[in-house]
């Protein structure tokens, strides 16, 4: 009971968060350059008509607050209005559902990527502390982490893409294969960067695992190290490296925008950049929302994934 209480206290806490988020994300309209009239149309030619529509759309005949409220309702049934440049009079939420799956589709790519050989590596640099292997791994991770997302992706793009020609350059393709095959490189770009970091926490939780008791008394017992290492170890350590997916969607969502735009991809940071180059609000305030809500969500889901794997945990949630 106190477990849903503590994750009732953690969906509220991010539903705080959004409204916060979705009151300044609505003074952007406010924000811009001349009248909220003159933002609204864009460069469509201002016709009487045309004001007349606008005006009743969004409210603007009314008081601030009943704007927001109006706007707001909209947001919470997914309804940012319609597009201004991007493209003209779609919806933004058909616009953020096309790109969104791009990148949805690329981070979860490069996220299966991070988990099949980050952590495993992670887990050798921390149990065989000192080594070569450990200083190699070190080395690298240090040098992926400290590399702008934007360089590695153009590095990547000449040196596999155009010199050697092992992947596509450009667009997402077609088809199963096609897609998996235009997303590969784009994803191990992005790879590189959240694996180094999954890398260094993994390594760290396992430098203080390997010399607790229960690991000590498995060796004891003449277990293998693969044994310990998956068993012991792995599980152990998964708590650290499961709540820093937080910050990894974060970090995925920054870089991802460099990485859109190195290899042309349809995603939301290319939607982003677009909207916010052409000046359309409507699309940039609910590509906000969209991702805000993202970010709260995948929050309330590491909770519950520590609480699953960690069953200490829940009695750290009983005390508080």
């Amino acid at each position: 009971m106190l477990i849903v209480v503590f994750l009732l206290r953690r969906l509220v806490g991010g539903l705080v968060l959004l409204l916060v988020l979705s009151m300044l994300v609505f003074g952007l309209l406010y924000l811009s350059p001349g009248s909220a009239i003159e933002t609204l149309m864009g460069s469509r030619p201002p016709t009487p008509a045309l004001v007349h529509a606008l005006t009743l759309e969004y409210h603007l005949n009314e008081p601030v607050v009943a704007q927001y409220w109006h706007w707001l309702a909209g947001a919470v049934h997914l309804d940012f209005g319609t597009s201004i440049s991007v493209q003209t009079d779609t919806p933004v939420s058909t616009l953020i559902w096309q790109h969104l799956g791009v990148s949805a589709e690329l981070a979860l790519y490069s996220l299966l990527i991070v988990a099949v050989v980050g952590v495993p590596l992670g887990m050798v640099s921390g149990m065989w502390r000192g080594t070569v292997a450990d200083r190699s791994v070190s080395l690298i991770s240090t040098a992926a982490v400290s590399a702008p997302a934007y360089v590695s992706s153009v590095l990547a793009l000449y040196l596999f893409g155009v010199t050697l020609s092992w992947f596509p350059v450009y667009g997402v393709g077609s088809g199963v294969a096609g897609r998996i095959g235009h997303l590969t490189l784009p994803a191990l770009t992005l790879a590189v960067l959240l694996g180094a970091i999954v890398v260094r926490q993994t390594r760290a939780a396992v430098i203080g695992i390997v010399h607790e008791d229960f690991v000590t008394f498995a060796r004891l017992r003449g277990l293998g190290t693969g044994r310990i290492l998956v068993r012991y170890t792995l599980r152990n350590a998964a708590v650290p490296v499961v709540t820093s997916a937080g910050l990894l969607l974060i970090i995925a969502l920054t870089a991802g925008l460099f990485v859109e735009q190195v290899f042309s991809l349809p995603g939301a940071g290319t939607l982003l950049l677009m909207a916010v180059t052409d000046k359309d609000i409507p699309t940039v305030q609910g590509l906000a929302m969209a991702l805000g809500l993202l970010v709260v969500v995948v929050n309330l889901l590491v909770d519950i994934a520590v609480l699953v794997i960690d069953p200490r945990s829940r009695f750290s949630t009983k005390v508080r």
